[in-house]
C-alpha cells in the first residue's frame, strides 16, 4: 500500500474530484457473470393496437402488465451464465437427499441430457437449490436487466427477432437443448439462453408495476413470475411476442413444467469505504 501512496503522489489524478483509490470490480464466482450497478429501462409502453391478443385467445392482454416503462436502479449482482443443468441438480439431490422433481428419471442423466436445463422443478425446489449454493433466484428486475442491458432492447441480441439465436417455438427444434447452445443469442453482458429453451423462475410475485393503471385479479402473492419463454410452441406461442425481454408470465409456484427451469443470482455485499492513511504512514 505504501508503494501505491508514493505512486499516487508522483502521478496525481487529472480530475481533482476523482477518488485516490478505486474499488476493484468484484470477481464473479465460477459460472456467473457480473451485472454492474446502475439504472436500466424496465417494462414497455407498447399497445396492442391490432387486437392480436384477443385474436389469438391470449389469457391476458398483450403489453398491459408491462406498463409503464420505468427506470430501475439496481446495485451490482451476479447471475448464472446459463440455466441450471440436470448434472448440477443431480449433485444437489445427492448431497441433500431432496426429493426428485416431478418426471425425473435416470434418462435425465444420460450423457446426451446432462448439460440440458433441469425442468419439472417448481419454484420451491428451484429456490432451495439456489440457497444451497448461497445464492437465490433472481428478482424480476435482475432478470430483465441481465437480459436486455441498459438500452431497452426487445431481445437479448437487439431489437429484431431472430429464431436462429434461441431455442424458441419458432425455431422448431421440438425439444430442450443443452445450455449455451446459442452463443450468438447472448445478452449485452454475455448471459446465455435468456429467451427460449426453458422458462425461468424468478423470486418475484406477480405484482403491478409502479404507476400503472392496469388491474388484474391475478396480481398479489399468489403467482410467481417466470420469464424468457420456452422451447415448446404451437399456434400463437411461436410468436416473437412471448420471447421479448419485457414479457411477463406467471404460474402457481407449487407446479413444475417440462419447459420451465431456472438460474440463480447472487447479491454482492456492499464494501465499506477504503481507509485513508495519514501522510507518510505505512499500511498494514
Amino acid at each position: 500500500m505504501a508503494g501505491l501512496l508514493a505512486l499516487a503522489a508522483c502521478h496525481p489524478p487529472t480530475d481533482p474530484n476523482a477518488p485516490l483509490f478505486f474499488e476493484p470490480a468484484p470477481v464473479p464466482p465460477d459460472g456467473m457473470i457480473l451485472i454492474p450497478a446502475g439504472p436500466f429501462t424496465m417494462g414497455s409502453d407498447k399497445i396492442d393496437t391490432e387486437g392480436r391478443a384477443q385474436e389469438f385467445g391470449a389469457m391476458k392482454p398483450w403489453f398491459m402488465d408491462e406498463h409503464p416503462s420505468h427506470i430501475v436502479n439496481l446495485p451490482s449482482y451476479f447471475i448464472d451464465r446459463t440455466e441450471v443443468t440436470n448434472a448440477a441438480y443431480a449433485l444437489y439431490l445427492k448431497a441433500t437427499g431432496a426429493p426428485l422433481p416431478k418426471g425425473w428419471t435416470t434418462v435425465n442423466l444420460a450423457p446426451e441430457n446432462r448439460e440440458k436445463p433441469v425442468t419439472g422443478v417448481n419454484w420451491y425446489e428451484s429456490d432451495a437449490y439456489c440457497r444451497w449454493l448461497g445464492k437465490r433466484l433472481p428478482t424480476e428486475q435482475e432478470w430483465e436487466k441481465a437480459a436486455r442491458g441498459t438500452d431497452g432492447r426487445e431481445f437479448p441480441w437487439g431489437n429484431t427477432f431472430d429464431a436462429s439465436k434461441g431455442n424458441t417455438g419458432a425455431t422448431r427444434l421440438g425439444s430442450v437443448m443443452p445450455v449455451g447452445h446459442f452463443p450468438e443469442g447472448a445478452s449485452p453482458y454475455g448471459v446465455l439462453d435468456m429467451v427460449g429453451n426453458v422458462w425461468e423462475w424468478t423470486d418475484s410475485w406477480y405484482e403491478p408495476y409502479p404507476g400503472t393503471d392496469y388491474r388484474s385479479d391475478d396480481f398479489g402473492e399468489t403467482y410467481k413470475v417466470i420469464r424468457g419463454g420456452g422451447w415448446g410452441g404451437v399456434g400463437h406461442y411461436t410468436l416473437d411476442h412471448f420471447y421479448r425481454t419485457a414479457y411477463r408470465f406467471y404460474i402457481d409456484p407449487s407446479i413444475g413444467f417440462n419447459d420451465a427451469g431456472f438460474r440463480c443470482a447472487k447479491p454482492i455485499p456492499k464494501a465499506g469505504p477504503p481507509r485513508r492513511h495519514p501522510a507518510g504512514a505505512e499500511a498494514d
